[in-house]
C-alpha cells in the first residue's frame, strides 16, 4: 500500500458509513423496531435486517453474544427531542436516567454544552434508551 496516501484511504474510498447491532432474538428484535420506534427493514437475509433511516443505514444481525450496553452504539439525530420522546414513551420505550459528574437527565433528556461538535452548535440535548436486544441508542437534537 502507498503509505503517502494511505491516510486518505476510507475519506477516498467510502461509500457511507453504517451501524451494525447485534440482536440474540432477530424477531424479537425486529417486533421492538416496528412497534416501538415504528421503523420496518427495507432487506432481509438470513442473520439481518437491514434499515434505513434519513438516508442513512443500519442492521441488525443475528449474534449468541449479547451487547454490553455500556456506551452509545447508535443514535439519530431529530429536529424536536421533547416530541420524540413523548412518543416513544407512548409507545412503551424506557428511557436511561443518568446521574453522574457532567451529565444528568431530567425527564429522560440531558443537556450537553460543549461535549463534542454537533453540526456547528454549541451543544446537544440527548436522551437514550435500550431495544430489545439491551444495546444503548441515542436520540440527540442540535442546541444552537
Amino acid at each position: 500500500m502507498d503509505t503517502e496516501h494511505s491516510a486518505d484511504l476510507l475519506a477516498a474510498r467510502a461509500l457511507g458509513v453504517a451501524t451494525r447491532l447485534p440482536a440474540q432474538d432477530l424477531e424479537r428484535a425486529r417486533r421492538f423496531y416496528a412497534e416501538k420506534l415504528g421503523l420496518e427493514p427495507v432487506d432481509e437475509r438470513p442473520g439481518g435486517l437491514l434499515y434505513r433511516v434519513g438516508g442513512c443505514e443500519f442492521a441488525l444481525f443475528s449474534s449468541a453474544g449479547a451487547a454490553s450496553g455500556s456506551f452509545t452504539q447508535m443514535g439519530w439525530q431529530v429536529d424536536d427531542i421533547d416530541a420524540v420522546v413523548t412518543e416513544l414513551r407512548r409507545r412503551g420505550v424506557v428511557f436511561e436516567e443518568v446521574d453522574l459528574p457532567g451529565l444528568r437527565t431530567e425527564g429522560g433528556i440531558a443537556e450537553i454544552e460543549g461535549n463534542y461538535p454537533s453540526k456547528g452548535a454549541r451543544g446537544e440535548r440527548g436522551a437514550w434508551f435500550r431495544d430489545s436486544e439491551g444495546n444503548l441508542l441515542g436520540i440527540g437534537q442540535a442546541v444552537t
